[in-house]
């Protein structure tokens, strides 16, 4: 398989490249694969230094060796493999999904606001997992997942039969799934209240979105399945950019509008409620990583999955690095970040249609 540059416009030519072999071909763009490189990057120089770093002080080649050498100090790598390790790839693992996840319901509602934890999508899942545990009194993960998914779904249901009238703006969804999040919300702060304090304590430390305490053992399942939901995203973003471009256009490429926006809101719904099963409901990662990630690939959509996977994963990344070193559940600072970032998207957005 070679690289060749795409012959044409100068500007064409400048920003893609042409992957060709035998009698398929390709096209990538050139900015977005040093991006996502970048990215690469960037995650594996922020995992070394949170592997290196805790109560156990290892340098950066003591982690290296742990990681890759069969023969390194059996201490050295129970801190960085069986204690540390799970940790930081539930930190990727999970960060990829809503950054996907809201890549996904950024452009089904065209509106950067249009994210699982904005529109009540992830209080949906919130509070299924909450019936589960605290009605059910269960804690096993896939009874948990099982709540988390039905409560996610079902808040879907719910938030698109209130904002349809003969259709569906996008404007009305983000309005409807905020008023429906914060009844949700209020739903599970009373079952919180209506239970005995040690369950309640115990919900609420996983309601604040931790990586703590968690193995290999739930990293399995929970990959497995972001793996798949991950096959079925990239599956349909050639229908959600044509979509973008408005029903008719889509329509006369040959997309079935309501079947794409289905499968985009399953996956969508899907990734968000695995991540809330995994580790309890981290906010604003859906809303800001798929921003972050168009803006450094200067895309005109937020549906470059990739990128916006990587995005997702530094971020969460950085942020529990930081959880870790002031002793706060990640799911605390990632909201102080993103209050201030959806303070400053909300303005932006106010300021633009003043315009």
């Amino acid at each position: 398989m070679t690289a060749q540059p795409l012959t044409g416009r100068p500007d064409v030519k400048q920003a893609t490249w042409a992957l060709r072999r035998g009698g398929a071909s390709l096209r990538v763009e050139r900015r977005s694969v040093l991006v996502c490189g970048a990215l690469v990057l960037t995650v594996a120089a922020l995992g070394v230094l949170t592997l290196a770093t805790g109560s156990i002080q290892l340098t950066p080649a003591q982690v290296l060796s742990a990681l890759f050498d069969p023969d390194a100090e059996p201490r050295t790598r129970l801190v960085v493999v069986t204690w540390r390790l799970p940790r930081l790839l539930f930190a990727v693992v999970c960060g990829a999904a809503l950054a996907v996840s809201g890549a996904l319901f950024q452009s089904l509602t065209k509106n950067p606001l249009g994210s699982p934890d904005v529109i009540g999508f992830a209080s949906g899942s919130y509070a299924g997992a909450s019936v589960v545990m605290l009605v059910l009194g269960t804690v096993n993960y896939l009874a948990v997942a099982a709540g988390s998914l039905i409560g996610g779904a079902l808040t879907a249901l719910l938030v698109y039969v209130l904002a349809y009238r003969g259709g569906v703006r996008p404007f009305r969804l983000i309005i409807v799934g905020i008023a429906v999040g914060a009844f949700l919300s209020s739903i599970s702060s009373m079952l919180l209240l209506a239970v005995s304090p040690e369950k309640a304590m115990l919900v609420a430390t996983w309601g604040a979105g931790s990586l703590s305490g968690l193995g290999f053992e739930q990293l399995r399942v929970t990959a497995a399945v972001f793996a798949a939901l991950l096959i079925c995203s990239v599956g349909v973003v050639r229908p959600l950019v044509h979509l973008e471009m408005g029903d008719d256009t889509a329509l006369a490429l040959g997309v079935n509008a309501q079947r794409a926006r289905l499968t985009a809101t399953v996956t969508g719904v899907a990734l968000t409620a695995l991540v809330t099963a995994a580790v309890g409901p981290i906010a604003f990662i859906a809303l800001a990583a798929p921003q972050i990630a168009q803006r450094l690939t200067r895309s005109s959509t937020t549906l470059r999955i990739a990128p916006a996977a990587l995005t997702g994963a530094a971020v969460l990344v950085a942020a529990d690095f930081i959880a870790q070193r002031v002793d706060l559940p990640v799911g605390v600072v990632t909201v102080c970040v993103g209050g201030a970032y959806l303070a400053w998207l909300l303005a932006r957005q106010y300021k633009g249609g003043r315009r």
